[in-house]
């Protein structure tokens, strides 16, 4: 986590209905060169100045081309540091982007060091190398060989994005996670040599991976233990904290598909016993989970999908429905508030405090004292990545955004209470 300077008193000082109206002096006089970005997850005192708002991908690729249109020369994006690296490799080199408060990190892409997966990459190539001398058989790589794409969540750092990229792998959302994955098994960059067998190392969520493989048919660790089976995995779990990543070289070569031991802090809150009680309580509800949650949720949830597919559904659905929604606490309120208004009911799904603590990082405070100083002809808290990591990275973003559909821009309405 980078660190961030305490702030000025007098930003400290201010009033809630005093920040708001100096943010909205600051963007006027800074006109179409300033664009501010704010995340579904943010508070509302802060999402009320957003020009645009989004997931983390789609606010990067609408930042990008709403950046030409205006002759945009400042982003400041409400979010957290990946979101920020992510705008940075996507919009044009004089754009600069802002991170109004840099100790806004992200914890699951924190679990994915760079040194960590290099050291995992050698140690899943090994144990393949080491299958030419040895005798066990292999229902997946008896034969031919191996070949292994990475796959990384867009929320995960642009060292890592690079990674990927640099080997022939690709960026995911946890809305095409699952046509990514398809690409991949079925050859990613090059077709599929005959007798190659392809496997797929994805970092750094372990339940979307796990979630998405599921999809495909394959038989998950989680699976086999619920079940008590004695069938294989298809998926195994490398934890970088463990030496081997707590795995043996039989388990490496029998598996299809490598899931980083990395979680999102939010979504791990939510449990199964939470969908039970839910539904004794609420009968006729639709249980509707993000599927960074953990597999044993999505599978009783009657719905699953991104923070996008979350919005239509909820925004879509019929008066007199109730739903329990498994998502960031501010998102699933703004959803509340606006569905009451049509006569639909959304719960949160877990009564625990289930808000993206490091995404609370960013407020009016940080977001005035950074426009102050762009009226001041000063950028601050710029999030710059390396002309040689980002360009590695693009290449994974790029071989992504072929199974990304893309959303119009939309413009967030300024209001101020």
């Amino acid at each position: 986590m980078l660190w961030q300077p305490s702030l000025p008193e007098r930003y400290l000082k201010k009033s809630d209905e005093d920040l708001a109206m100096s943010i909205t002096a600051r963007r006027q006089e800074l006109g179409d060169r300033l664009l501010i970005l704010g995340h579904h997850y943010q508070q509302d005192d802060v999402i009320q100045h957003a020009d645009l708002t989004g997931d983390s991908l789609k606010l990067s690729q609408m930042a990008a081309e709403e950046s030409l249109k205006r002759g945009t020369k400042f982003i400041v994006f409400c979010g957290v540091h990946f979101m920020a690296e992510t705008a940075d490799i996507l919009t044009p080199d004089d754009v600069a982007v802002m991170l109004p408060d840099l100790s806004a990190g992200c914890s699951m892409a924190d679990m994915a060091d760079y040194d960590d997966t290099v050291e995992c990459w050698e140690t899943l190539h090994a144990a393949h190398q080491s299958l030419k001398s040895s005798k066990s058989t292999n229902r997946k790589s008896s034969s031919g060989s191996v070949r292994i794409i990475p796959i990384t969540y867009v929320n995960s750092s642009a060292a890592i994005k690079s990674f990927v990229g640099e080997h022939g792998g690709a960026c995911c959302t946890s809305s095409n996670a699952l046509e990514v994955f398809k690409w991949a098994l079925a050859g990613g960059t090059q077709p599929m040599a005959p007798g190659e067998t392809i496997k797929v190392l994805f970092l750094p969520d372990q339940h979307l991976g796990r979630n998405t493989a599921s999809k495909m048919g394959l038989v998950t660790e989680v699976d086999v233990e619920r079940e008590a089976a004695s069938g294989e995995s298809d998926t195994l779990l490398w934890n970088p904290r463990k030496d081997h990543g707590g795995t043996e070289d039989d388990q490496i070569r029998r598996a299809q598909v490598y899931l980083w031991a990395g979680h999102c802090s939010v979504h791990k809150l939510f449990r199964p016993e939470h969908v039970a009680d839910a539904r004794a309580k609420h009968p006729s509800i639709t249980v509707l989970v993000h599927p960074e949650c953990c597999k044993e949720v999505v599978d009783l949830a009657d719905l699953q999908g991104s923070t996008e597919f979350i919005i239509r559904t909820i925004e879509n659905a019929q008066p007199g429905s109730e739903w329990m929604v498994a998502t960031e606490v501010h998102l699933v309120n703004r959803l509340a508030q606006s569905a009451r208004e049509r006569g639909v009911i959304v719960h949160m799904l877990s009564d625990c405090q289930c808000l993206c603590t490091t995404m609370y990082r960013i407020d009016q405070q940080h977001l005035l004292w950074v426009l102050d100083h762009l009226a001041a002809g000063k950028v601050v808290n710029q999030i710059k990545v390396h002309p040689t990591v980002a360009s590695q990275a693009r290449l994974a973003l790029e071989r992504m955004l072929a199974h990304v559909s893309r959303v119009p821009p939309k413009r967030q309405p300024v209001t101020v209470d």
